[in-house]
């Protein structure tokens, strides 16, 4: 059954009340060791592997429980946190807990949207899943982890463009991490500047850069001058750490390019995001497409009823 999305009363915020975001990174509770499972098996460093709760919890304080009691409903726990921060829609993965999020999108469909994500290293099996589950449940994106697969695999890796092709071909948006990774693995994967060539070879293409692109975001800023259909993503960020350079070009003639994406339950809870929200220095104008315009673009929400 579908809810109903009540916007929260305005509390301070620099943007409507009544908005609607949509979040690009919204997670659903689970156990962690089946979360983090194929991460987990990369590293070597003897507290990562025995003492952290997330691969990269070093870099996050407070972590949201992403783990509940089997009588806890996790698609309920999450609609009551999107309420409350009037959050409309969330974008959620369908690969991380199934069953989960497939009761969400069938029984929320105006609340949840899909994304699916690709191990570039499943070849042709893997664009066939990708496929199916575009067709039993409209996914409106995909996710790549480079340094997240094993074998690691590069941005601009050959194994990578049969899934670029087809999200071209589907006519949905790739979201990819870019930047020093935050588990302790190597990063070189996911360097900015990659991204250059992808984007020559596949103009057609939405691409849309997640956690941080750190310690290259100048660099992302002038790809993103570059070329049309390459976007940026804030998911990952507390957003007290939101990128100089980032906020400078949101306020400027990237207005239009940079998307709200947070990181709940994963590394951070809903009620630090919006509050640290709150002081972040974007223009008047600029909050509407920051907090939902863009995406809606990107995922095709646009007119969505």
């Amino acid at each position: 059954m579908a809810s109903t999305f009540s916007p929260p009363a305005a509390t301070g915020q620099p943007w409507p009340a009544d908005l609607g975001v949509i979040d690009t990174m919204v997670g659903l509770p689970q156990d962690p060791a089946a979360l983090y499972r194929q991460i987990r098996s990369s590293l070597r460093d003897r507290e990562s592997r025995d003492d952290f709760v997330m691969p990269a919890s070093y870099m996050f304080h407070d972590v949201p429980a992403s783990h509940l009691p089997d009588d806890e409903d996790p698609v309920g726990l999450v609609l009551g946190e999107l309420d409350r921060h009037g959050i409309e829609t969330a974008l959620i993965s369908m690969s991380a807990h199934p069953q989960a999020a497939e009761r969400a999108l069938t029984e929320h469909p105006d609340r949840f949207v899909a994304s699916w994500s690709c191990d570039p290293n499943q070849g042709m099996d893997g664009i066939r899943a990708l496929v199916r589950a575009h067709e039993q449940f409209g996914v409106r994106a995909v996710s790549l982890f480079p340094h997240g697969v094993s074998p690691q695999v590069a941005i601009d890796a050959p194994q990578m463009y049969p899934i670029y092709a087809k999200c071209v071909e589907l006519g949905i948006p790739v979201f990819v991490t870019v930047g020093i990774a935050g588990p302790r693995v190597p990063s070189m994967v996911q360097r900015v500047e990659l991204i250059d060539q992808v984007m020559y070879d596949f103009p057609e293409l939405v691409f849309v850069m997640r956690h941080g692109a750190e310690p290259w975001t100048e660099l992302a800023v002038k790809l993103m001058l570059k070329w049309p259909n390459l976007y940026y993503s804030t998911s990952g960020f507390s957003p007290r750490y939101y990128p100089t350079a980032v906020l400078d070009y949101a306020n400027t003639r990237g207005a239009d390019k940079i998307l709200y994406g947070g990181y709940f339950p994963m590394g951070l809870s809903l009620d630090r995001i919006m509050t640290e929200m709150r002081q972040v220095p974007l223009k008047d104008d600029v909050w509407p497409k920051f907090l939902r315009e863009n995406a809606a673009r990107v995922l095709g929400l646009t007119g969505r009823p």
